[in-house]
Formats: structure tokens, sequence, C-alpha cells
């Protein structure tokens, strides 16, 4: 049985390649966060979206681990964010889904975003995670992996909530929000959307348009545009089943098997 599930979304500003500079900021953003399950950061959130690894990379042992823990304990939820991570000789996009005892699992990026050399400098991954919390099953997704449906598709019902973290530039914020809505429909789940605003080191901006979507392609809450905010929401389990027993599109999509090699 799924409990209501609290969420945090934390649409904010980054410290260009400034990892303390960045622990500050969402130390401020987290004192405002209370009773929630999970708390939701941008991609690269130590570091915003460089493509400089060799010089920013941190190991698992590194200063963004140790203050997710922390934080995590702190907070007594599950926070996720991604950071640039170095194993082996290797840098990845590592989404991080830290829980309060100090337990975590990893995604790497799958889909790196060639437009900025980002699969020059980053090693792609080849498994998607879901993962559990109050008996929901989500699956947390990184930025350019919103625009290819096949990895996300949620083959019997394999998930509930279906989650993106990004470094979404304004200029293409119509795909952005569109996609998410289109997510959330085609897959039956809840969409979490969170991106970032201000502007980065490439004087790049960044409108956030974070959202949160019901399965029906609603608009539950939608932050701000380019605006510091928080989205705290309680999901609905009811509702999800509702949707899903109303109109049981699922039993009807096509069997497929997906190659990640």
């Amino acid at each position: 049985m799924r409990k209501d599930l609290n969420i945090a979304l934390v649409q904010s500003q980054l410290a260009w390649e400034n990892a303390q500079g960045n622990f500050d900021i969402f130390d401020a953003h987290l004192r405002a966060i209370n009773d929630a399950d999970l708390i939701v950061l941008p991609e690269m959130f130590s570091t915003g979206f460089s493509m400089d690894p060799a010089r920013l990379s941190e190991s698992m042992q590194g200063a963004t681990m140790q203050w997710l823990t922390q934080k995590a304990k702190e907070k007594n939820c599950v926070i996720t964010g991604s950071f640039i991570a170095e194993e082996k000789g290797k840098y990845y996009n590592r989404l991080v889904w830290m829980r309060a005892d100090g337990t975590y699992e990893c995604y790497n990026k799958r889909h790196l975003f060639r437009m900025a050399g980002e699969n020059n400098q980053y090693t792609e991954g080849d498994q998607k995670l879901i993962v559990a919390l109050k008996g929901w099953k989500i699956c947390p997704l990184v930025c350019y992996d919103l625009r290819f449906p096949v990895w996300s598709r949620n083959v019997a019902l394999q998930y509930d909530i279906l989650l993106y973290i990004a470094n979404w530039p304004a200029v293409r914020r119509h795909p952005w929000k569109s996609l998410l809505v289109a997510r959330a429909i085609e897959n039956q789940v809840y969409v979490l959307g969170l991106n970032r605003v201000g502007n980065d080191g490439q004087q790049l901006n960044y409108s956030g348009d974070s959202a949160v979507i019901d399965p029906r392609g609603n608009y539950l809450a939608q932050a701000k545009e380019g605006a510091e905010e928080i989205i705290q929401l309680c999901l609905k389990d009811t509702y999800l089943q509702e949707c899903r027993a109303a109109f049981p599109v699922h039993l009807d999509a096509d069997d497929f098997t997906l190659n990640a090699q």
C-alpha cells in the first residue's frame, strides 16, 4: 500500500563551478523545508552544467557525497540530485538517491547532450534505476533523457513516479514543458520536473519551469518562471489508481526489449 508522499522540488540558482557556494545556497533552501519524504535538487547541483570534469569531478567519498549524507540525515528524508563523479578514470553525470540512513543508489545519465559536448567529456550510463519510497516506485532520470521516451517507457507499470532533474536552458523551455506532460500521459504516472534558474558560466539562461504533473497530464503545481522557489506537494496514491483503473491503456502497450548497450 502506497502512503501519501510529501515532495519538495528546489528550483534554485547555482554558483558556477563552486561546490561550497552551492552547498551554502542549498543549506538555506533546505532550512525552509519541513516534513518532506523526498527533496529534489537540480542536475549537477554542486557545480552547474560544466564540461570540465577533469578539474571538478569528485570521488564517491568527496565533498558532495558527504554533504548529501549529512543533509539527508538532518532532514530525515531522501535527497536526490546529480554531480560530477569520477570512477576508475571515467567521469559521470551521476544522480544519487541518498537516504537518511546513509545508504544510496546511483543512476548515471544515459543520454549525454552532444550539442554541449557532454558526450565527449562523460561516460554514458546503461542501467535504469527504479527505487522504492513509502511504497512508491520512482524512476529518476536526468535532463536530456526527457527527449527519449523508449528509455523511460513504463513497461508493465514498473513505476509510479517519473522524476527529471535538469539544467534545461530557457531557449528550449517549450519542449521541456511539452515533454514533461507527454511523459506523464503515456506512462500513466506522476511526473516531477525540477530545473534550475539564473545564468551559468556559459551565459545560458534558465527559466526553471519546474512542475508536478498528474497521470492525465494536468499541472498540480508549477514554479514561477525564473524565480527561486520550492514546490511542496503531497502525492496521493488513490488518484493514481483511479486514473489507471478508469483508462487502462497500459494493457494495450507494445511489448519490446530494450538493448541499452
